[in-house]
């Protein structure tokens, strides 16, 4: 039996019960042989080796002939089985459901047989006989018809041939279905008895272990089913149900396309079996399970009276939109194509049929029978033939009585149909190749011999393991230009049509041919080729039929397996950003480089935008005007200070220093602008050192004039000459010292680790974004640092000197916009640290600008609105009386 098992123990198992049914086999065989045969001398065997005891009784037709060949067909479907009561002799079989298919297959054989005969070329002076049963599609009746081939010759026969007291027939050719091959094959081969199978498939029976004597004019399932998953792979389907009948050639088949399938990435949708009782709940159950599978295409793998069972509920049940596959036992069947309630779910069938040809002739022959000839009285067969043609009765019968006017050629059905022989084909190769080997015998040359001794093969006395070492030599092209030849596994080269159902003119199945399966073909060509544009889909369709668990994952999107799902059922789930997939079907999106980002459709990569605080953004445009407006309003301040530098109150706070402090604000509002723009090496130099010498400058000044206001208010008390130690050159050297402080922290970072332009591609981000990397932290820090420390020292001074008499106290101003500055500066840190990409720019420039305009406003503003607003305050009299304290 077929064993392809996953598990070792099921393997040892199946082995174990093989071994153990073919030895009972053999020794059933041989007790069989021994009761049939009489104990008494081999002369007197030969004298009367008529009578057998034990005889099956089976119906035979037969002819007498030099060599005969056994036939095995299955003339009938099914078998009604006798009651066995134990207790007497039962009844013979009664095979019902005559098949005219398999009846021309038969007849093909004798066909053969008497062409071979008449023409006398490959066997000279010998004439070929045959013996026929039927096995009536059934494995036990097959084997009895075995049996009977391998006794000798009835009394009733009259054949008297050189072997028919040997009891076997040197050669079988039969049986059709894969199960009787299977039962016949195993007793042939006890034997060596060749076997020619003409329609048995199974990829099971290629194993010469367990069938030695078994070969065949069929090509092996394994190459259909190499076929079938070719059709598949080529269409694209990956969500394919199977159903199989409940024998060798259904579940042999089926388990092969199942694990094939597999292999391409595909999955099996549903699979099921027919069973042979074709029980009516159970076939619904499987019409039920296609329906639900939402699987479009599915391929039938049976007989085709199994398939008519499955495609007879279908109608019932309203089955439709299904793209059936069919298994070259039925994808060509005339009890499927014929009649007409098919054709609305059949329509578009699509499957492989083996190589067919036109035999000149067999119509002819075909049409000659006639109850009323010469030789009609020898065959069994021919009556219930007739009478199941032309639903008539040649004896006492409940039809009418056949008036024997009724002539074949009136009668179109499948038995005289020969525009598809397939089959009968096979038949045909099958004696040939039996001849062939034949002549090889009888050609045989002394010292050329292949056997021990030194002997040729005497054809008077056929000995059934050297006609088989010949049929395996056979190779020989016949008349049609093909070639038979067997492989080691007794196979024959597989070629298949790929066939596809459509509707004629006329509304009847014309089988069109759309493709070829060669699998001898070699040097990298496509075993597969398919004509598309002339395939016409299930409900007169012209697109491919869509069949998979899932749809299509378009481009930018990947597989993602459903959890307790085959892996064929997936969803489709778009690329996270900063991936791509660019093909159908992707199993997984591949990410972009670093510098690379996906686009929309994540179909492809492209360059990431590039980031950086713009003088064309809004950001950047906004803080650009807020520079210059305070560049502005610093400017307006010079110009009215200038214009009024007379006035006490302009007087009263060093207009030196006023004007050096709104010089060094006017800078700090311009290095703002260093911060905007695409960083390069000059512009990341600039930015930093400008920011930190600028503030240092405007600070500077502030400290000189924080000392100034606290020195000036000492120098008020009696015999204070504290002012020597800080006029106007002492207060100038003081903040170029400040400032020099700081410039020299900046050469020395400029000079050891410079500010640089730093790309930095941050992986789950769009942008690329361009900042300066500050090159020496610690450089940067001690800027920082630095600014704050004379921040700092500033507003202690100024709050020190915050409770000074005067009406118009500048160290309360300073101190004020000391504490803007240093709130501003130290709220800057975090949100620099935690702003991204050009916002931590935007953040600095911030700080910058806001810091400059709590200086410019709280230092300069009260002073303009006395100057512009308020003139009659704007008096030494008035700046210099006394106030309440702060």
């Amino acid at each position: 039996m077929f064993c392809k098992l996953e598990s070792s123990s099921e393997r040892i198992l199946c082995l174990i019960c093989g071994t153990l049914s073919r030895t009972a086999l053999v020794l059933w065989s041989v007790l069989w042989w021994a009761m049939s045969m009489p104990h008494r001398s081999r002369q007197d065997q030969e004298q009367h080796c008529d009578v057998i005891p034990g005889s099956m009784s089976l119906s035979v037709l037969e002819k007498e002939g030099d060599i005969v060949l056994g036939g095995l067909f299955s003339l009938h479907d099914m078998v009604v089985e006798p009651s066995m009561t134990y207790t007497s002799k039962p009844p013979p079989t009664q095979c019902t459901r005559f098949n005219f298919r398999t009846f021309r297959w038969m007849q093909t054989m004798i066909f053969a047989i008497e062409e071979i005969n008449r023409e006398g070329k490959l066997l000279p002076n010998v004439t070929l006989g045959y013996k026929i049963y039927d096995s009536c599609s059934t494995p036990h009746q097959a084997l009895k018809a075995t049996m009977e081939l391998m006794g000798s010759h009835t009394a009733e026969s009259g054949v008297q041939g050189p072997s028919s007291c040997r009891g076997a027939v040197p050669a079988v050719i039969g049986d059709g279905g894969s199960t009787q091959s299977l039962v016949v094959a195993r007793f042939l081969g006890v034997f060596h008895v060749p076997q020619v199978s003409y329609f048995s498939s199974c990829a099971c029976l290629s194993d010469k272990n367990e069938f030695p004597a078994f070969l065949r004019t069929m090509p092996s399932d394994f190459f259909q089913v190499d076929a079938l998953v070719q059709l598949v792979k080529h269409f694209g389907w990956t969500w394919v149900g199977v159903i199989a009948g409940d024998d060798a050639y259904g579940r042999g088949g089926a388990n092969i396309f199942a694990h094939e399938v597999r292999k391409l990435g595909a999955c099996v949708a549903l699979r099921e079996i027919i069973p042979k009782n074709r029980a009516h709940t159970a076939i619904s159950v499987i019409i039920s399970k296609i329906r639900s599978s939402g699987a479009s295409v599915v391929l039938v793998f049976a007989v085709e009276q199994d398939a008519a069972a499955l495609f007879d509920e279908a109608l019932r049940e309203e089955l439709t939109g299904i793209q059936w596959l069919a298994s070259e036992a039925w994808s060509t069947a005339a009890i499927l194509s014929s009649p007409k309630k098919y054709h609305p779910i059949l329509q578009g069938s699509m499957g492989f049929a083996i190589r067919r040809a036109n035999i000149p002739g067999l119509r002819d022959f075909l049409l000659r029978l006639h109850p009323s000839g010469t030789e009609s009285h020898k065959d069994p067969f021919l009556v219930p033939f007739w009478q199941e043609v032309f639903q008539c009765s040649l004896g006492v019968g409940t039809k009418p009585p056949c008036t024997g006017a009724e002539d074949l050629k009136s009668v179109a059905n499948i038995y005289s149909d020969v525009s598809q022989l397939r089959i009968s084909y096979n038949v045909y190769k099958a004696v040939y190749a039996i001849v062939y080997a034949l002549r090889g015998m009888n050609g045989c040359e002394e010292g050329n011999e292949p056997f021990a001794f030194q002997t040729c093969p005497d054809l008077q006395s056929i000995q059934p393991w050297q006609l088989l070492y010949y049929i395996k030599q056979v190779e020989y092209f016949n008349s049609f230009g093909d070639e038979t030849k067997f492989d080691e596994n007794g196979d024959i080269a597989a070629m298949y049509d790929l066939v596809n159902w459509q509707l004629g003119p006329s509304g009847e199945v014309e089988f069109v041919t759309i493709g070829k399966f060669d699998e001898t073909v070699k040097n990298g060509q496509q075993k597969l080729r398919i004509q598309e544009e002339d395939i016409v889909w299930n409900g007169n369709q012209t697109q491919v039929p869509l069949s998979v668990c899932s749809n299509i994952c378009p481009p930018g999107t990947r597989k993602a397996i459903r959890p307790n799902f085959p892996v064929c059922c997936h969803d489709c789930v778009v690329c996270t950003a900063g991936e791509i997939s660019n093909q159908t079907d992707a199993i997984e999106c591949v990410r972009c480089l670093p510098e690379f980002w996906s686009n929309t459709g994540r179909t492809a990569c492209i360059p990431k935008q590039v980031d950086f605080l713009s003088f064309t953004d809004t950001m950047g445009i906004t803080l650009m005007a807020i520079s210059l407006i305070g560049s502005f309003c610093t400017c307006a301040v010079v110009f009215i200070f200038s214009y009024h530098r007379t006035t006490p109150i302009v007087r009263a706070n060093n207009s030196d220093l006023s004007f050096l402090l709104l010089f060094s604000l006017t800078l700090c509002f311009l290095c703002s602008l260093t911060f905007i723009g695409r960083p390069s090496e000059w512009s990341c130099m600039l930015r930093h050192t400008a920011f930190g010498i600028t503030f240092v400058l405007c600070i500077s000044c502030i400290l000189g004039k924080t000392i100034v206001v606290l020195m000036a208010f000492k120098a008020s008390f009696p015999g204070s000459t504290v002012m020597r130690w800080f006029g106007p050159a002492k207060q100038k050297a003081i903040i170029g010292l400040c400032t020099l402080v700081q410039v020299i922290i900046c050469i020395v970072w400029l000079t050891v680790a410079p500010p640089t332009p730093r790309k930095l591609i941050p992986r789950e981000s769009a942008m690329v974004i361009l900042l300066c990397d500050e090159g020496s932290h610690v450089a940067f820090g001690l800027v920082l640092g630095y600014i704050g420390l004379l921040a700092c020292l500033c507003l202690l001074l100024a709050f020190l000197a915050r409770q000074l008499p005067d009406n118009f106290n500048e160290a309360r101003i300073i101190t004020f916009s000391m504490l803007i500055f240093c709130a501003v500066w130290v709220a800057f840190v975090p949100a620099y640290i935690s702003s991204p990409g050009k916002y931590s720019t935007a953040t600095e420039v911030f700080a910058i600008l806001a810091s400059s305009y709590g200086l410019l406003g709280c230092i300069f503003a009260p002073k303009c609105y006395l100057i512009l607003f308020r003139p009659e305050k704007n008096t030494k009299k008035h700046l210099m009386s006394r106030v309440d304290k702060f």
